[in-house]
Order: structure tokens, then C-alpha cells, then sequence
């Protein structure tokens, strides 16, 4: 018995890391049994992350059949996934920097511990990190495949993967889903993030010429089979490949830390939105334009506000924001109001009292203090659509 861990063998014009293992699996001799097939996101920030950023394992029993297996695996490497090396077109348009895939492959005889799991989901790691295979083919992609396996899997939801018949993405990147029956499955408490209703966006079905029909999220590996099998077998559905079930480590919130508190120093609003917050202590953290309520409550702050948020650290060290809440708005102050005329009083110089410009009545009360109630009473995070996969709801704690 061992793992398997398969990464790096997709990429912005098409292919599909999760359909890589799926075909690996169909032509597995019959002699070994598997299970536990798992996909893993990773730290999204890294330089050489897949389209998906996420990596595959599972566990296959051998046995005393280990060199016959090793012996399959190598010749389909060979066959199958040496060939995506290098030869896989990258597109100038796209906003990041794209590298030619680097597939990688391991086998260990028995699972690692979790620490690698660990480093890769929350940081930038390198191939040097990597904990050392039995058994290992290609580059870059052993970092996301070793993860994989090395992921304890304790907290976990599961996603069902459908690919689509070869000839539908050769002829067109539209998917065809029967909508009733997603309004279906969207109606089962026990899944998740199908679909977002501020944005009427369809969030299991991906874009472009990959293999990937949907991927259906659900909390329980039974609802994620019974629901993608309401999805495969409706009317205006198109045909499937195939389909499995994957244990996954999103919405767990493995990649965050402990939420840290800070105090708001300066705000400044870019383009479409997009908050800055400098911290007096914490640093700067951003709330970008599509974050919904993130955006609309970071905007709302001001100089002075004790806040709690969360969120990944990116490579310029600016945190961009996946939670916030406000824990004491400072309040404002304003001159106080004339009893008599119900105007605003004046100043009559430095350190002396306030004086009505109506009735001249005057007041040693220099200030009143005005409470600020947030838009939000409590924690907010990115909408459906502008979430990652990583991300807990909040609704789940």
C-alpha cells in the first residue's frame, strides 16, 4: 500500500490534472485496488501555480505487487504525461506570468508526515523541500504532488469532477448543464458554492477547453455522489467520460492562521474599489473591488478603528483581506448643538469655550462624541464568486 501524487499537468489552454489521475486509474491493472483520491489547493500566490493550483493523490494497494506497479507507473509516465513537458503553448494575453508545465509524480510506500502539507499550503515552497519520494519522475510538479499525499485529510469537504466526452471539447469550450437540475442541487443544504445568486454566475463549471465539465462541492462524499449523479442524468446534460469523488481541503481555511487584531491608520480608495488599509501595527492590507462586503465595509472605516481580519500574506507582504470585522469604531466628533436655537456652535479661539453665532449662548462643552454603527454587524467575507477555494464560509463556524 502507498500513495500517489500526480501535479503540473495543466495549463491555461487546456488539460486537467484531476483527468490526468482519472486516466491513470482506468488503465491501473486489475490486481490493484485504490482509494481516498484527494485534490488539494495550494498557496495561491506561488510563482509556478497551476491554472487550478491544486494537486491530486491517492492510495493504491499493492501488496506484494510493488515492482509490478512501479513498473506501470513508469512506462505511463512515459507515455502519458512526459510528453505535456515543455510542449504546452502559453498564452501572451494572460495577466500572469505563465510557465511551461513541469509534471511530477511520487510514490511513497507509506505516508510522510503532514509538515510538508503544512509549509505548502500557507507559503512559497521549493523542490529542495520536498520530502523524499520511494519513487519519483519529473520537475516542478513534485512540490503539488507531494503535498498532496501529504495531506492529513482531517479537515476535509469533497467535490465531485465530471469530464466532458473528448469530442465536446475538441468542438466547443460551452458546457452544457441542465439548469433545473442545478437549481436542485443547489437547494441541498450539503452542498456548496454552486452557484452565486448576487452574480447569477454558475460556479461548478470552469472556462476554456479543459476536460473539466463541473465540479460539484459538497460537505459529504454522499451528497457529492448523489448530487453529481442528479447533474449527469438530466435531460440537457451533455455526456460525461466519467466522473469521481474527490476529498478535498477546501473551505477549511487550512492556508490561514489565527485572525490578529489592529488599528486603522489611513484609508485610501483605488480604482473600482479597491481599499488600502494601513495598520498601525499589522501592516497594509487590501480589500479588493470584487470582495463585496470586505470592500464595503473597509471603505467605511476610518483613522482610529480597532478591526480583526484575516487573509494570506502575499509576496509584497500586504495581507489581502478574506475576513474583517469591526471590533470599536472610533467615534466622531462634532461641535455641540445650542440649546435654544438647535445650531451648531462655534469655536471662540484656542482652549476657550463655544459659542452659538444665533443667541451668543455659550458652553465649556467644546465636543459631543458621535457613536458610528458599522454596515456590518460582524464578520463579512468575498462572495461566492470572488472566494477561494480554501475559504470556510462563514455561516459553517
Amino acid at each position: 500500500m502507498g500513495w500517489l501524487g500526480i501535479d503540473d499537468t495543466d495549463h491555461i489552454n487546456g488539460g486537467c490534472t484531476t483527468h490526468t489521475l482519472y486516466r491513470l486509474i482506468c488503465d491501473l491493472p486489475t490486481k490493484y485496488a485504490y482509494q481516498n483520491p484527494r485534490l488539494v489547493r495550494l498557496w495561491p500566490f506561488a510563482a509556478q501555480r497551476t491554472r487550478g493550483n491544486a494537486a491530486v493523490a491517492i492510495e493504491i494497494l499493492t501488496e506484494d505487487n510493488e515492482d509490478e506497479l512501479i513498473s506501470f507507473l513508469n512506462n505511463w509516465w512515459n507515455e502519458n504525461i512526459l510528453p505535456l513537458k515543455d510542449q504546452i503553448s502559453i498564452s501572451q494575453d494572460y495577466q500572469r506570468k505563465q510557465y511551461p508545465a513541469d509534471p511530477g509524480m511520487v510514490w511513497y510506500n507509506t505516508q510522510p508526515q503532514d509538515d510538508f502539507y503544512w509549509s505548502a499550503v500557507t507559503r512559497e515552497v521549493t523542490i529542495n523541500e520536498v520530502p523524499k519520494a520511494d519513487f519519483s519522475w519529473g520537475g516542478h510538479g513534485v512540490i503539488g504532488a507531494s503535498a498532496a499525499a501529504t495531506w492529513p485529510g482531517v479537515n476535509h469537504t469533497y467535490e465531485a469532477i465530471s469530464w466532458r466526452e473528448n469530442k465536446c471539447i475538441v468542438n466547443s469550450t460551452r458546457r452544457d448543464i441542465d439548469i433545473a437540475a442545478l437549481e436542485l442541487v443547489d437547494s441541498d443544504p450539503e452542498t456548496f458554492m454552486s452557484r452565486d445568486m448576487r452574480s447569477k454566475n454558475i460556479l461548478i463549471a470552469p472556462r476554456g477547453n479543459c476536460p473539466v465539465l463541473f465540479g460539484l462541492r459538497a460537505k459529504t462524499h454522499s451528497a457529492a455522489e448523489k448530487n453529481c449523479e442528479i447533474l449527469i442524468s438530466a435531460a440537457k446534460t451533455e455526456q460525461v467520460e466519467g466522473y469521481m469523488i474527490f476529498k478535498t481541503n477546501q473551505a477549511t481555511d487550512d492556508h490561514l492562521t489565527e485572525s490578529k487584531t489592529g488599528i486603522v491608520t489611513k484609508i485610501n480608495v483605488l480604482k473600482r474599489g479597491t481599499v488600502v488599509i494601513e495598520t498601525q501595527h499589522q501592516g497594509k492590507l487590501l480589500a479588493f473591488g470584487e470582495s463585496g462586503e470586505v470592500k464595503l465595509l473597509s471603505q467605511w472605516l476610518q483613522e482610529g478603528d480597532l478591526i480583526e481580519f484575516n487573509g494570506l500574506k502575499a509576496i509584497d507582504q500586504s495581507v489581502h483581506l478574506e475576513k474583517l470585522r469591526v471590533l470599536k469604531a472610533k467615534p466622531n466628533r462634532q461641535r455641540p448643538l445650542c440649546d435654544d436655537c438647535q445650531v451648531t456652535m462655534k469655536s471662540m479661539g484656542k482652549n476657550q469655550a463655544v459659542r452659538c453665532p444665533k443667541c451668543r449662548r455659550t458652553s465649556q462643552i467644546l465636543w459631543c462624541e458621535i457613536e458610528r454603527k458599522p454596515p456590518f454587524d460582524n464578520w463579512v467575507q468575498p462572495p461566492n464568486d470572488a472566494r477561494r477555494h480554501l475559504a470556510k464560509p462563514l455561516d459553517w463556524n
